[in-house]
């Protein structure tokens, strides 16, 4: 999508702090961090949200997931948060399918 700021950033538009990068999933770092360790893991092909994943898109998040629990294991992370908002009145900011990865410090129940 032309317009989407995630999408911008997975073209290199745009600059992040990048964690990780291959053909098809990007993780970065938040620029506005709400715990010690905080970053994005985005796929690179356009998806609006947990709503909009089906059947021609579900391996990519599944990728993701691996993702996920490879940065923390080499990161040293056992314990962390994995959160995607869905849709504006759940906080979610980019229209652009993200997964936040938090950790480094206790994450109270429930949040917000």
């Amino acid at each position: 999508m032309e317009d989407c700021l995630f999408c911008k950033i997975a073209r290199g538009e745009i600059p992040s702090n990048k964690l990780y990068e291959d053909d098809e999933l990007l993780a970065f770092y938040d620029i506005a961090p709400q715990a010690p360790v905080h970053f994005l893991v985005i796929p690179k092909q356009h998806i609006e949200s947990c709503g909009k994943i089906d059947g021609d898109n579900s391996a990519v998040v599944a990728k993701a997931f691996e993702l996920i629990a490879k940065l923390t294991k080499e990161n040293g992370l056992e314990s962390f948060r994995v959160v995607s908002n869905c849709g504006e009145e759940a906080g979610q900011s980019v229209p652009h399918l993200h997964f936040h990865v938090l950790a480094g410090r206790s994450l109270a129940w429930p949040p917000g």
